[in-house]
């Protein structure tokens, strides 16, 4: 078949088309990777727009826009990926209009309801250097002068928590046949890697049988003569503990949970029963779980009776201190933690307390040779013998998200971080003292730590508070009213406080009572900014009509 002269010009425009546009996206997308004098151009600009971007967001007092979330998910319904590359310019307009303006302003000083504050000024420009670096912390051929500063950064924590010698850390801290500690991405993996580590070392290989990680805990339960597993710890665990009972194969029924007293702490003497009855019945007890600061109230467990029981009963010890572990910093409040030296392995967030960004969880591990019983290896990465961090986790590839970590702790240090969590805490029996003195407010439990939960008393109901007279049916007349004052502020966005549910026992009955809850972590928060959000919420009760 011959083309006609009118064809071969339509398919040589076509051909010559698609081969501009080739090369266009070809250097477009070049472009992106490279480090030329041009490119260092767009990304000072760049960087100028997202310098604006977050000047702005964090100089915002509003905790929220008032966007409803039916109109703002309109914004986000595209599911075709763009076929051409989009300009810096545009995208990032897209990104300020719909993303930044509408995202919770978590560093607002009156932003006071959940674990989440202000972070230091350093975090954001070695962000910037973390991410040109772009380490992959798996293997020490991806991230190798950032393995030995993780560990240095897991060390200073470790032996703030257990204070060996120096010849012990001498030993131990930069020894590849050693873990004093893990860093995962959160609290909840810190969590589900300690009980991993403490079921394969109690079932562990032994004559013929080659371990609960190679045959299955049906094997192994079977093998060493058991009915069944379980983990113990108060009513308040984490649901991180649910998490790791299903996925370890015992099942969430499995998880005993010991009730608690009016201060948020487990009952001893019932955890007792229970290890007792767990033994009668020939159950394996995988860990018994210690809380340093309960998620919904601030809680500490009593951590030394409860050492004292999982050493008698020849168990392992973990202690969630995801939030409240960093009280170990503070002179004034570290009794609190009293036992938790004592703990086989600890949890803490470095996105609470330690001020650090998302990302940043950690199990620290009594016994420094007790990873080996979760160790992996791959002929291509984690070898044996090896710095490779990978070997000794959950996560393969992660961030060097340890550069957070060892910054924070030089660069606020000790003491800093004392201060840091003794303010914390000033504020918070500030704002408990404020509830006290206002008819408007019931506190419902004496902070321990930083945490506090409340309620509002409709002026129906006050009378009847003092007098302690409260039916079931006003408990839940005041629980639906809170519940909207909680969700309006939310709504409305200048503050915010969170909500949870506690019980109370009233006329010989357990009661669900509805409580505000107020986090005072943030430093930029100010006993005027609680004065705020407090009149915040008296003046939009004023418009909820029971």
């Amino acid at each position: 078949m011959t083309l006609s002269k009118q064809e071969k010009s339509s398919k040589s425009y076509f051909l010559n088309t698609e081969k501009a546009l080739n090369y266009d996206i070809r250097n477009q997308v070049m472009q992106l990777f490279s480090s030329s004098s041009q490119t260092t151009s767009i990304e000072k600009e760049i960087d100028k727009i997202l310098n604006d971007f977050s000047e702005d967001f964090l100089n915002t007092i509003d905790t929220n826009t008032s966007i409803d979330l039916d109109s703002l998910l309109g914004n986000f319904f595209e599911s075709q990926i763009p076929v051409q590359p989009i300009d810096f310019e545009s995208y990032l307009k897209c990104l300020g209009n719909n993303v930044v303006a509408h995202s919770i302003h978590t560093s607002s000083p009156q932003f006071i309801g959940h674990m989440t504050s202000a972070l230091p000024s350093f975090v954001r420009p070695l962000a910037k250097l973390m991410t040109a670096m772009n380490q992959n912390v798996v293997k020490i051929e991806t991230a190798k002068a950032l393995s030995f500063c993780e560990r240095e950064a897991l060390a200073m924590l470790h032996r703030l928590i257990y204070n060996f010698s120096d010849n012990f850390y001498g030993q131990h801290i930069q020894n590849n046949l050693s873990t004093l500690g893990i860093l995962v991405s959160g609290g909840t993996v810190a969590n589900i890697t300690a009980l991993w580590c403490a079921r394969n070392a109690i079932l562990g290989a032994k004559d013929e049988f080659l371990g609960v990680e190679k045959e299955g805990l049906a094997a192994a339960l079977d093998f060493y003569g058991y009915k069944g597993a379980v983990i113990i710890g108060s009513d308040l665990m984490h649901y991180s503990f649910d998490k790791a009972a299903d996925l370890m194969g015992i099942g969430t029924q499995s998880l005993i949970r010991i009730p608690t007293d009016s201060n948020n702490r487990v009952d001893i003497q019932a955890l007792r029963q229970a290890v007792v009855e767990c033994r009668a019945q020939n159950l394996l007890i995988v860990a018994i779980v210690g809380i340093a600061g309960t998620t919904d109230s601030g809680g500490v467990d009593s951590l030394f009776d409860i050492a004292d029981i999982a050493q008698e009963a020849q168990v392992h010890f973990h202690v969630d201190a995801a939030w409240g572990g960093p009280l170990i910093f503070s002179e004034q409040h570290r009794h609190k933690l009293a036992g938790i030296e004592r703990a086989d392995s600890v949890t803490i967030d470095g996105h609470k307390q330690l001020y650090l960004p998302m990302g940043i969880g950690m199990v620290f591990l009594r016994d420094p040779h007790l990873a080996t019983a979760i160790e992996k290896q791959a002929s291509y990465t984690m070898r044996k013998g090896s710095f490779d961090l990978g070997k000794r986790a959950l996560e393969g590839s992660r961030p060097g998200m340890a550069l957070f970590l060892h910054a924070g702790l030089n660069l606020i240090g000790l003491k800093g971080y004392e201060f840091l969590i003794d303010e914390g805490i000033r504020k918070t029996e500030y704002m408990a003292d404020r509830i006290c003195t206002m008819p408007e407010f019931e506190l419902l439990a004496k902070p321990n730590t930083n945490l506090l939960v409340y309620r509002y008393i409709p002026e129906p109901f006050r009378e009847l508070v003092i007098k302690n007279q409260l039916t079931e049916i006003d408990n839940q007349l005041i629980n639906k009213f809170n519940e909207c004052l909680q969700k309006l502020q939310r709504q409305i966005g200048h503050t915010f406080i969170s909500r949870t549910t506690k019980s109370i026992t009233s006329f010989g009955k357990e009661i669900p009572i509805l409580a505000l809850r107020a986090v005072i972590a943030n430093p930029l928060t100010q006993e005027e900014d609680i004065d705020a959000v407090l009149n915040d919420q008296i003046q939009i009760a004023a418009k909820i009509s029971l």
